[in-house]
């Protein structure tokens, strides 16, 4: 089996769509928003907690946001658009959650970051699923 085949090879599963739609659109909508409300979502979020280029990154991610929610949504090149959705959480966990740990405590950090695992785990699934049988990846 070649490079493509495994990128694009995908269960037959009709279910997938729900976790594509998902994923897709809290991703689509975020990228969105980070345009949007630059100041609370994008790049005044990332100055905020401490991250570097506040201004670059801010659009960078968005960009990644916006690109892999539509394409995770159409089910095109789903594997590897769950990629940097994926770095994303890891990204958001670790310097939003872990501050909510220190000082509130175990279970104020699960509650807050119950979205971050939800797109983390779909993200996961995606990735190791591919499409599902209702996505461009399918038909290719």
């Amino acid at each position: 089996m070649n490079l493509k085949d495994k990128i694009l090879r995908t269960s037959e599963d009709k279910s997938i769509l729900l976790i594509r739609l998902m994923v897709g659109a809290v991703f689509l909508s975020e990228g969105i928003q980070k345009f949007l409300f630059p100041a609370i979502r994008g790049a005044g979020r990332f100055e905020k907690i401490g991250l570097p280029s506040p201004e670059f990154l801010g659009a960078f991610v968005g960009a990644f946001e916006i690109l892999c929610g539509a394409l995770i949504l159409i089910g095109l090149l789903t594997r590897l658009a769950a990629i940097p959705t994926l770095i994303i959480m890891l990204v958001a966990i670790a310097t939003t959650k872990s501050e909510v740990l220190a000082d509130e405590g175990f279970w104020s950090m699960m509650h807050g970051s119950r979205t971050d695992w939800a797109m983390l785990l779909g993200s996961i699934f995606l990735i190791i699923k591919g499409g599902g049988k209702w996505s461009v990846d399918r038909n290719s």
